[in-house]
């Protein structure tokens, strides 16, 4: 059985927002980074890539990060030419109005390799089967969030989940786009309780409080999800949208041996859609392109239901174990572990919702590195975040080193800068 709730959508200008909610803050869920693509190709002559001084501030694109990435199209795609000719065209673009736009190709290009670039991901064997949705002409806020809605109707595809980034207007010089303010598409909501505890997911409560301060009415439950707050011009007041019910695929979380899990009311949404990062290609900033993968399940089981500051259910769950949880020498918590992710990889396969699980992962992003090298491409990523948080060593990804990660490489997913 899949979870799905009616929701009314609204979109409201609200009234001055709280000093707390103003400055909120919002970490992403899923495994970024920045790492380091192939260069190649013919270079334009100096002269050719002169550009007044004043366009050199951040809110012009660079045109050395241009031309590179224009050279580097123009390598790894087998017939794309000769690309002095693009290049001057990009060049005499961003003399003229301070920066350039993208063909359809270089778009798609470019966002792929954001994601193969990602130093954080795992699963980055799959990132040229991405689906790059150009939707560059998109600016207000009402329109975008109808775009983010059929954004997860397309990626969660019946459950058979689709890698998808939707890519939503640039930023310009003088003119910044429009930006979505959640960390994720779907997250769920956290309310403090006063006395240190929480109702529902802690991560999601600067975002909650800034609902509830733009006219959002909260519920009282573990698993509410949160509205979608979209700014549609720096200093503005973001407006808010609740997801419609056809976009929100949840699973609840059921074990394959111990009946009484399903008691517990545990559940986990289907489409793991980060929109708080930057795509940057070129030199040109896409401050609102939502992206999706699919679940790992550790990052639910070991992460986002286990974690101190998350959901933190390890006791809860040991209690309906019966574990000895006295001391931690007696492994309750590595126990609990096992089972929940048990419970996380077997609720989604019953229902039908695409999940891999950390072994398989990490035999695939070997299999990605080994073809990386096979390129003359090197593949840096995040020990940290590439070896899973269950069972590590045993898998073999633990056992190796990679290399180095360039936070200066592009086409990448960075953190947004604020307005």
């Amino acid at each position: 059985m899949i979870f799905s709730r009616t929701r009314t959508r609204k979109a409201a200008p609200a009234p001055a927002p709280s000093a707390a909610a103003s400055t909120a803050a919002f970490t992403p869920g899923c495994p970024m980074g920045h790492d380091r693509p192939a260069d190649g190709g013919q270079a334009v002559p100096e002269q050719t890539r002169r550009v007044p001084a004043s366009l050199f501030t951040p809110a012009f694109t660079d045109p050395d990060q241009a031309s590179a990435f224009i050279r580097q199209f123009h390598a790894e795609l087998a017939g794309s030419g000769n690309p002095v000719h693009r290049e001057r065209e990009v060049l005499d673009e961003i003399a003229r109005t301070g920066t350039y736009r993208h063909t359809a190709e270089e778009l798609a290009f470019g966002a792929k390799v954001a994601w193969r670039n990602s130093a954080r991901c795992i699963g980055r064997l799959y990132w040229r089967s991405l689906v790059v949705r150009d939707l560059r002409e998109v600016s207000s806020a009402d329109e975008l969030a109808e775009e983010c809605f059929e954004h997860l109707r397309l990626a969660t595809n019946g459950g058979r989940i689709r890698p998808m980034i939707t890519v939503f207007a640039p930023d310009r010089p003088g003119r910044p786009a429009a930006r979505i303010v959640n960390a994720q598409l779907v997250r769920y909501a956290g309310y403090p309780d006063g006395a240190g505890g929480w109702t529902g997911d802690p991560a999601g409560g600067q975002l909650t409080a800034r609902a509830i301060d733009l006219g959002w009415k909260p519920g009282d439950g573990r698993f509410d999800v949160l509205p979608l707050l979209v700014q549609e011009r720096a200093g503005e007041r973001p407006h808010w949208y609740e997801l419609p019910d056809d976009t929100t695929l949840e699973v609840p979380l059921s074990h394959p041996e111990y009946r009484w899990f399903a008691e517990l009311g545990l559940r986990w949404y289907a489409v793991p859609a980060i929109c708080d990062q930057t795509l940057e290609i070129g030199g040109v900033r896409y401050p609102a392109a939502p992206f999706n993968g699919w679940y790992m399940g550790t990052e639910i089981g070991a992460r986002n239901l286990a974690d101190a500051d998350r959901y933190n259910v390890l006791a809860e769950v040991a209690g309906r174990l019966r574990l000895d949880t006295s001391n931690d020498r007696t492994l309750w918590k590595d126990r609990v572990l096992v089972e929940l992710n048990r419970a996380v990889l077997h609720s989604y396969q019953e229902a039908g919702v695409t999940m891999t699980d950390h072994h398989t992962e990490s035999e695939r992003f070997l299999k990605h590195v080994a073809q990386e090298k096979r390129l003359g491409r090197e593949t840096p990523a995040d020990w940290s975040w590439i070896v899973p948080p269950v069972s590590g060593g045993l898998t073999p990804v633990y056992h190796r080193y990679y290399d180095p990660v360039d936070p200066a490489t592009r086409p990448a997913f960075v953190a947004r800068e604020p307005w």
